[in-house]
């Protein structure tokens, strides 16, 4: 089969992906989201399947468009990975979290506005110890922990003045660690603890360490669940033990990535993900 790799670049996950690809006997080539474009005229061939690796920064109508185009390919048969409605409530916090919510499991406390205000308010509603997260952004950037009034004040006035959207989350504390749980077509591959080192932080791009984990059955229930009330074929879930040991849900990541997971665990991701790109059925839901 002839995969579309879609992304900014040949980065170490589209190369490893080219591997796995002519491992198993498929063609992949590198497409930069960047450069897509559509036409009513005859075209040349559709790939038989896409696989999103990433969605680089660009204005709403470019967003927009390239969202399009995904579901365009879609509807005419080609395997898009992940399904482009899943891709689109994966990479927004606000969406995910109230999907997580309504297929009832566990999330942080969570309050999205758009002024400082309001966001002071829920600050205090919060109790006062909140994670600012950007509503797009992954691996941990841009989030900031505030339990100060006054710098709570400063950091809200900042952000409004961008004209983004405020995210805020209470603040759950932790052993240190968490739990990426990594689901394909409706089951489990494999499972890693990432330990913070020294920060709130867990994600490996901000320094943890991670080590293989063996989950019980009422994680991966969860994980499934929660990758099932997304809408993905693949992802990475993110599980938090709370202080009471209940589990909250922190994220599903609709474009998961595997450089930390395959190491730790001995897993070819990346094999696993071409053969949910060409698999007869579930690629598209």
């Amino acid at each position: 089969m002839h995969i579309s790799l879609l992304s900014g670049g040949d980065g170490w996950h589209v190369r490893d992906l080219q591997r796995a690809a002519a491992v198993l006997g498929h063609v992949a080539t590198v497409v930069d989201f960047r450069r897509l474009s559509a036409s009513t005229s005859p075209r040349d061939k559709l790939p038989d399947a896409v696989i999103v690796r990433t969605m680089p920064p660009g204005s709403l109508e470019q967003v927009v468009f390239r969202m399009d185009l995904l579901q365009t390919w879609q509807d005419e048969g080609v395997r898009v990975l992940n399904p482009p409605r899943s891709l689109e409530i994966g990479v927004d916090k606000y969406l995910c979290t109230a999907k997580l919510q309504a297929a009832g499991l566990l999330v942080p406390p969570t309050v999205v506005c758009q002024n400082a205000d309001t966001a002071l308010e829920a600050f205090e509603t919060l109790g006062g110890d909140v994670v600012v997260k950007p509503l797009f952004g992954s691996e941990g950037r841009g989030m900031v922990r505030v339990s100060d009034p006054e710098l709570a004040w400063r950091t809200f006035r900042t952000i409004e003045r961008t004209q983004t959207v405020l995210y805020l989350q209470k603040f759950i504390p932790h052993p240190g660690w968490d739990l990426r749980i990594f689901v394909s077509q409706g089951r489990v591959l494999t499972a890693m603890k990432r330990i913070a080192r020294g920060d709130w932080r867990t994600n490996v791009a901000q320094g943890a360490t991670a080590e293989p984990f063996r989950i019980s059955n009422e994680l991966e229930g969860l994980a499934l669940r929660a990758s099932a009330a997304v809408g993905t074929v693949i992802a990475g879930v993110d599980l938090l033990p709370g202080p009471n040991g209940e589990w909250y849900v922190l994220e599903v990541n609709a474009v998961p990535g595997w450089r930390a997971l395959g190491p730790v665990t001995g897993i070819d991701v990346a094999a696993e993900v071409i053969r949910a790109a060409t698999a007869t059925q579930g690629a598209n839901r």
